[in-house]
């Protein structure tokens, strides 16, 4: 009797599941969109048509595929399917799943396929529970994740694993799912005969981001209360999905690129590419103070003094944007981000301190020159501290030679401007200073 109760649940569940959970392939032919990992001939391929799998962990963005293909390559290897989700399974839940596979395994002599959703969401002590039945082959581990398994997943579990990366689906991917769920007269909507407008399927495809559920989904709610033979147009596709697919996560991977993909445009001097990355970071929700932070950064780390002023208005974008918040501070930031790109361009001082700090961290760090040490009591002044030292002002332009360093460092130049905006002006001045340092230097007494 509890056979038949569940066998029925399965039905009503398949019937009434979303269309995203009803379309799901169950053969490595129907998987769109992955032909390099999983398409003919490929290692992974190989491997699960000769049922050799090793665990894995599948990387990649929200609707690429990852259950799905974890779920088919279950049912190839005709290996038993054990499904958890990281979010809410704990210890115990890995605990009972291993124990059910060594069962499995003694009795009928059939492996486990583990699958753990968002596997980055467990902690060390969770993923480290996984690692001995991973080793010992109690169980086949296949871990999903969105975040870049290198930082979230133990090295002990990452080393036992083959990281397969799953790419976003592009626009004719998603055309081709929304599709085969139209036909389909037994999992899809094939049974309802719905048209579909090509404006429809390319903004429902644009919309999706490379997501999969995010779009099949949007394509049922659709159809919803649509009669048979009616046509799914641009405007119902538009009230379905309300909103692009979100494939931005402003803590994960996707921010911490864009971030990066900002900084190289800026640097790049490409002013264009610089707009759209900032507004793609602030407007899926990143802080905006994070990103006016960055922008400090830049303004020192790139540009430095080829142009001073690109710190003193990164300063007063960020005091800007603290003062009137969003999104009418997402204009200060803007356009600072068009100033820095098109700023003259030097990474002289950061290079000079890169070096001064090299030294201070691999030489002797003799001590300070006794002619640059005050003296302010007189057992000091009897020890020689500031004897020799030349000020500067008692000499013609202010600038007279001496040596500045530790005995050890004596000559050494850190700073090596360009010739690059007002670099140019600093170059002449530092070539000029080092003519009187060698006219006047002296040994001091």
């Amino acid at each position: 009797m509890t056979d038949l109760f569940d066998a029925h649940r399965k039905s009503l569940l398949a019937a009434q599941a979303p269309l995203a959970a009803r379309m799901r392939p169950d053969r490595l032919d129907d998987i769109v969109g992955q032909s390099a990992v999983i398409g003919p001939g490929t290692l992974l391929r190989r491997a699960i048509e000769h049922d050799r799998l090793s665990s894995l962990i599948l990387w990649g963005p929200p609707g690429t595929g990852k259950t799905t293909l974890a779920r088919v390559i279950a049912g190839v290897t005709r290996s038993h399917f054990i499904s958890l989700s990281a979010v809410t399974s704990g210890v115990a839940d890995l605990r009972a799943a291993i124990k059910e596979a060594s069962d499995r395994l003694g009795m009928r002599g059939q492996r486990t396929v583990l699958f753990i959703d968002e596997i980055h969401r467990f902690n060390k002590a969770q993923q480290d529970a996984i690692l001995p039945h991973v080793e010992d082959g109690t169980v086949i581990l296949i871990g999903a994740t969105t975040e870049n398994p290198s930082f979230e997943v133990n090295a002990p579990l990452l080393s036992r694993s083959r990281v397969v990366t799953l790419r976003a689906l592009d626009d004719d991917d998603i055309r081709l799912l929304a599709r085969r769920a139209l036909t389909d007269r037994e999992r899809g909507l094939g049974r309802h005969d719905y048209g579909l407008d090509d404006d429809a399927l390319d903004l429902l495809a644009n919309l999706a981001n490379g997501d999969a559920r995010f779009a099949l989904n949007t394509l049922d709610y659709a159809a919803a209360g649509l009669d048979d033979q009616a046509t799914i147009t641009k405007e119902l596709i538009a009230e379905a999905a309300q909103r692009r697919a979100a494939t931005y996560d402003k803590g994960g991977d996707d921010h911490f690129d864009a971030i990066s993909a900002l900084h190289k445009t800026l640097r790049g001097s490409d002013p264009h590419a610089a707009l759209y990355w900032l507004a793609r970071m602030l407007e899926r929700g990143d802080d905006p103070l994070y990103v006016a932070r960055r922008l400090i950064r830049f303004a020192s780390e790139d540009i430095g003094l080829a142009d001073p002023s690109a710190l003193t208005l990164a300063v007063a974008a960020q005091q800007a944007v603290h003062f009137l918040g969003m999104p009418e501070g997402a204009l200060a930031l803007a356009e600072l981000a068009v100033y820095l790109a098109l700023a003259p361009k030097s990474n002289a001082v950061y290079r000079g301190y890169g070096a001064a700090r090299d030294d201070v961290e691999k030489t002797r760090n003799d001590p300070v020159p006794i002619h640059l040490r005050n003296a302010p009591t007189g057992l000091m002044r009897n020890l020689g501290y500031g004897e020799g030292y030349r000020y500067a002002h008692d000499f013609e332009g202010g600038v007279v030679g001496q040596e500045n360093l530790p005995s050890n460092l004596a000559g050494r130049h850190y700073y090596q401007p360009t010739d690059r905006g007002f670099e140019r002006e600093m170059r002449d001045r530092l070539e000029r200073i080092a003519r009187i340092y060698a006219e006047t230097m002296e040994e001091p007494s």
